[in-house]
């Protein structure tokens, strides 16, 4: 582990009222800022009670670590998150082993989305299975020159229908569009 970077987080969002108060982000030997960046953001996006962080599944037959994952009752994803980059191999395997699970990928940027959604598609993936996320690429890499060990963020709305994100990042207001496609 290179870095940790904690982030107090507060909502202003009736929806997200359970937001937990701090969460503790590892930056791993082979990961930028950018992709602990991403995974804030996909944090507050996809907020839900049970959401984790790089939690291990202790299960044998899925080799892989979400980025974020909700598990069900029973142990088994529910939501199965991935950010910035992932291998078509890795999402056809998810689908198989997860079955039940909601995947998402997400990306820093439109162009990011693309390339992977023609990936995914010359390897002939199951299609309805995966969504698709990215961000707004101005505002993610203004948000990643912010990034600091210790960083304060009020949520004030996350809407998928217009996709819309409104928050403060150390005392910035951000207000932003991303995208959202089914594959």
């Amino acid at each position: 582990m290179s870095a940790k970077y904690s982030f107090n987080l507060v909502t202003e969002d009736r929806r997200r009222v359970d937001l937990p108060r701090k969460v503790l982000i590892a930056q791993n030997d082979t990961e930028t800022v950018a992709h602990v960046t991403l995974k804030l953001l996909s944090f507050l996006i996809f907020w839900r009670p049970r959401l984790q962080v790089e939690t291990n599944l202790h299960q044998d037959d899925i080799p892989f670590v979400p980025d974020l994952a909700q598990l069900d009752y029973q142990l088994r994803p529910a939501l199965w998150v991935e950010c910035g980059e992932c291998t078509v191999t890795k999402l056809h395997k998810l689908a198989t082993k997860c079955h039940d699970a909601e995947i998402w990928v997400v990306k820093k940027c439109p162009a990011d989305l693309e390339h992977l959604r023609h990936a995914m598609r010359k390897a002939e993936l199951r299609e309805d299975r995966y969504q698709l996320l990215a961000l707004d690429p101005e505002m993610f890499q203004e948000v990643c020159g912010l990034v600091q060990p210790r960083n304060d963020v009020t949520l004030f709305s996350c809407e998928f229908d217009p996709p819309r994100l409104q928050f403060d990042f150390n005392g910035l207001w951000f207000d932003s569009e991303f995208t959202v496609v089914r594959f």
